[in-house]
């Protein structure tokens, strides 16, 4: 008797249209039944079926005569739910025979039953994807480490214990390189700090001997100079992703304060931060524009730095 009523049920619900009966056949579902696999596996079809007629609909309806009285809404309201229980009903006798698809695959009643990991195992793009990455990536180690002997094993470690050590090596240099090219040495130690933690995250080569990069310059193909290969966090949009980068490498900090003078002043595409140097707003949001960082956020946060209580604390403004 629960069979018949079941089957009553199912044949019910092909009318799209009865709601009741529609939640009915759900209710047969959640309950375990496995009956209703096959009517739900029709209604998968039928909806699939719809939509392919509602294309065919509107490409018509492009065609059609705006006047004629069969191009009312009205009749397009009847028409579509016409077009939804043709569906309905194509599909409960045969139909295209993905409801015959979905019941093998779901219900796993044959032999010949395929596990849906191995079907179309051609098209698992993740798996190329991963494939891909690790190729780059490998090809990237090559590359740099080919560039770079022994900076394989470069880490970022601490060079100064506290920062107000970092904040009383840099600023003298920084204050010769300021006076020099007409900057704000206060802005050019925020950088610093952005860029290395306060001086907790230096570039160190493998023996532990420190970089003293404290700009993240990298080192491009005419730094003729030592250099480190670190992994590095840099910004696809908002996005992060972690990279290798080959940087340069300073025998001691007024080095790398007078190559970052060098740096700023020598490439014309800094020549607007040059310009607003006095200007520490005008001068970090100029770098950012210019590219020297990838983050969104570089002009912001060497600012937040720089009006921050900790360096003010050390740096009073003159």
């Amino acid at each position: 008797m629960d069979s018949l009523s079941t089957k009553g049920q199912l044949d019910m619900a092909r009318n799209v249209h009865d709601m009741g009966s529609i939640n009915k056949m759900r209710e047969a579902i959640a309950s375990g039944d496995e009956t209703v696999l096959q009517e739900a596996a029709e209604q998968f079809e039928a909806i699939f079926v719809q939509m392919m007629l509602k294309s065919m609909r509107k490409a018509q309806d492009a065609l059609a005569d705006e006047d004629s009285p069969f191009n009312s809404q009205q009749v397009k309201f009847y028409r579509d739910m016409h077009d939804q229980q043709l569906a309905t009903d194509l599909t409960a006798n045969g139909g295209m025979g993905l409801a015959d698809v979905i019941v093998k695959q779901l219900g796993r009643t044959e032999d010949s039953y395929t596990p849906a990991s191995v079907i179309r195992s051609d098209g698992n793009l993740s798996s190329l994807n991963t494939d891909r990455a690790k190729f780059v990536a490998h090809a990237q180690d090559i590359a740099l480490d080919s560039h770079s002997v022994g900076t394989k094993s470069a880490h970022k470690d601490a060079m100064f214990d506290s920062p107000e050590q970092f904040v009383k090596s840099l600023m003298p240099h920084a204050e010769k390189i300021a006076a020099k090219y007409g900057l704000d040495a206060k802005a050019i130690v925020s950088q610093a700090a952005v860029e290395t933690g306060w001086g907790k995250f230096v570039i160190h080569s493998a023996d532990g001997k420190s970089s003293h990069n404290l700009f993240g310059i990298k080192a491009s193909s005419d730094w003729k100079g030592e250099q480190a290969v670190v992994d590095t966090l840099e910004f696809n949009g908002l996005i992060p992703q972690k990279q290798k980068a080959a940087f340069r490498s300073y025998e001691s900090i007024g080095e790398a304060m007078d190559d970052y003078g060098r740096f700023i002043a020598s490439q014309p595409r800094y020549s607007d931060a040059v310009k607003t140097g006095h200007n520490a707003q005008g001068y970090t949001r100029a770098l950012q524009e210019a590219g020297y960082a990838t983050d969104p956020q570089y002009a912001d946060k060497i600012m937040a730095v720089y009006n921050s209580e900790r360096l003010n604390t050390l740096v009073p403004p003159k």
